[in-house]
C-alpha cells in the first residue's frame, strides 16, 4: 500500500472557487490546493507504508507539501508551518492488475477481474468513486452471467437521503423559519440537505435575540450541539466518530476539535448514559486520535526541533515577561498559575474551565511534565518568530500581563 498525507491551511491560501493541481512536482508526485469547507486542503504524498489502522502524518511529508505549495504562490506570501491546522495520512490500496501481462505494475484506481469460474472481484479504488465502482462491477457481473436486466443502472442521478427536497436556497428557509444564523444555516443545508430540519428539532435555544436556536460547539465553526445528538441517533458511539466523520472539525482544525471535546462528550453522555469512567475513556481516546492521526504530534516534533534563534534583546524581554508571570520565582508555571493570571485579567470575569487551562498548558509544555519552564517559553517564542507556530494563547497571556493589551484568541496551527 501507499500513504498519502493531506494538510489543511487557512482559506487565504486558495481562491474560493478555484483549485490547482500539478501532476509533475519536483519528484514526480502530484500536488494540489483546493478550497474545502472555508479552508484550503493541500496534498499529497505517495510513500510506501505498512498496513495500519492508525496511519500517522510525518513531519517529512508535511514539509514536502509546504515546500511544494510555495512554488505556486506569490513570493510575498509566507508559507508557514504554523498555518497547518490539521494533517492526516490515508492508505491507498494498490493492486496488481491480473488482466495485464506486466504483473509488476500497480494500479491506483480500481480493478475488476472475472475469473474463469465467473467470480467477479473488485479491488482497489477509493470512497470518492464508489458509484462508478459499483456500476462497473454490476455491469461486469451482468456480462459474465449473460443476464438480461429489466433496466439499466439507476445509480446515476439516484438521490441520497436529504436531497429530495433540497434546493440551493434551503439555507434561507432555515434562517427565516428557524432563527439560525446564516453560516450555520448554510452548513446544515449543505451537510444534511432537507434533513437539516430534523437536526434543528433537537436544537436548544441560545438565550440570545439572534440566533434563536443552534448553540455552536466552537465560536469559529458552524457546528452546533444538536448535530451531536443527531449523530448519536444515527448510531455514532464514540467521540472520535463525531469529531472526525460526523462533524469534520478534526480534519479542519485539530486544536479546535480538542476544544469542543468536553461539550461533545457531555452531550453524548446524556444521550448514551455514559458513566464518568466512560467519559474519561472517550476523552483519552479522542485526544490520542488528534495527536497521532490528525497531526498534533507532528507539530510538537516540529516545534521541538526549532533552535532558539532569538536576539539578546528578545531573550531579555521574554525572560522579563516570564518572570512577570512567575511571581513566586519557582522557575516554572503551573495550571493554577495560569488560572490566577487569567482571573487577574479584567476581561476574564468568569471561571476558566479546567479543560481550557490544560489545553493552554499543552501548547507549550513540550516535555509534558505539567509545568512550563523558561526554556519552553523561549522555544515557543522562537517557533513563533520563525513561523513554525502562527499563534499561541500562552504567548498572548504573557503579552497581556506585560502590557495589558487585549489579544484575540489563537486560531493558529496544530
Amino acid at each position: 500500500p501507499s500513504a498519502g498525507v493531506h494538510i489543511i491551511l487557512p482559506d487565504y491560501y486558495s481562491p474560493a472557487n478555484m483549485g490547482l493541481i500539478d501532476p509533475e512536482t519536483s519528484d514526480g508526485r502530484v500536488i494540489f490546493l483546493l478550497p474545502w469547507l472555508n479552508h484550503t486542503i493541500a496534498g499529497t504524498t505517495d510513500t510506501p507504508c505498512d498496513v495500519t489502522s492508525s496511519p500517522t502524518p510525518t513531519e517529512k511529508d508535511i514539509s514536502f507539501i509546504l515546500n511544494e505549495v510555495k512554488n505556486y504562490l506569490s513570493p510575498d506570501v509566507t508559507v508557514r508551518r504554523g498555518d497547518v491546522l490539521s494533517a492526516w495520512s490515508g492508505i491507498r490500496p494498490l493492486v496488481k492488475d491480473p488482466n495485464k501481462e506486466d504483473t509488476q505494475s500497480l494500479v491506483r484506481n480500481h480493478v475488476i477481474h472475472v475469473s474463469p469460474s465467473g467470480l467477479v472481484t473488485i479491488a482497489g479504488g477509493k470512497w470518492t468513486t464508489y458509484r462508478s465502482m459499483a456500476l462497473e462491477t454490476i455491469d461486469a457481473a451482468v456480462a459474465a452471467s449473460n443476464l438480461d436486466p429489466a433496466k439499466e443502472s439507476q445509480t446515476d442521478g439516484l438521490l441520497l437521503e436529504g436531497a429530495h427536497e433540497w434546493t440551493p436556497t434551503t439555507y434561507i428557509k432555515i434562517v427565516q423559519d428557524q432563527g439560525v444564523d446564516t453560516p450555520v444555516a448554510i452548513h446544515l443545508a449543505e451537510t444534511y440537505g432537507d434533513r437539516a430540519f430534523s437536526v434543528l428539532k433537537m436544537a436548544s435555544r441560545t438565550g440570545q435575540r439572534f440566533p434563536i436556536i443552534g448553540k455552536r460547539l466552537h465560536p469559529e465553526y458552524p457546528y452546533i450541539e444538536a448535530e451531536v445528538r443527531y449523530a448519536v441517533r444515527e448510531y455514532a458511539m464514540t467521540a472520535v466518530d463525531v469529531i472526525s466523520r460526523r462533524l469534520r472539525i478534526a480534519f479542519l482544525n485539530a486544536k479546535a476539535a480538542e476544544e469542543t471535546l468536553p461539550r461533545i462528550i457531555d452531550i453524548m453522555a446524556e444521550e448514551l448514559n455514559w458513566s464518568k469512567a466512560e467519559k474519561a475513556k472517550q476523552m483519552e481516546e479522542a485526544v490520542y486520535f488528534l495527536k497521532t492521526q490528525m497531526g498534533q504530534d507532528a507539530n510538537r516534533a516540529a516545534k521541538e526541533s526549532i533552535p532558539i534563534t532569538l536576539t539578546k534583546s528578545e531573550v531579555a524581554e521574554y525572560v522579563r515577561r516570564f518572570n512577570n508571570l512567575d511571581k513566586e520565582r519557582k522557575g516554572y508555571l503551573t495550571v493554577n498559575d495560569i488560572r490566577t493570571i487569567l482571573k487577574q485579567n479584567s476581561r476574564h470575569d468568569q471561571d476558566i474551565s479546567g479543560d481550557e487551562l490544560h489545553s493552554i498548558l499543552s501548547e507549550i509544555d513540550t516535555n509534558e511534565n505539567g509545568q512550563v519552564e523558561l526554556d519552553e517559553y523561549l522555544q515557543l517564542m522562537s517557533a513563533i518568530k520563525s513561523g513554525v507556530i502562527s499563534h499561541s494563547r500562552f504567548a498572548q497571556i504573557a503579552d497581556e500581563k506585560s502590557y495589558g493589551q487585549r489579544m484575540e484568541r489563537s486560531g493558529g496551527g496544530i
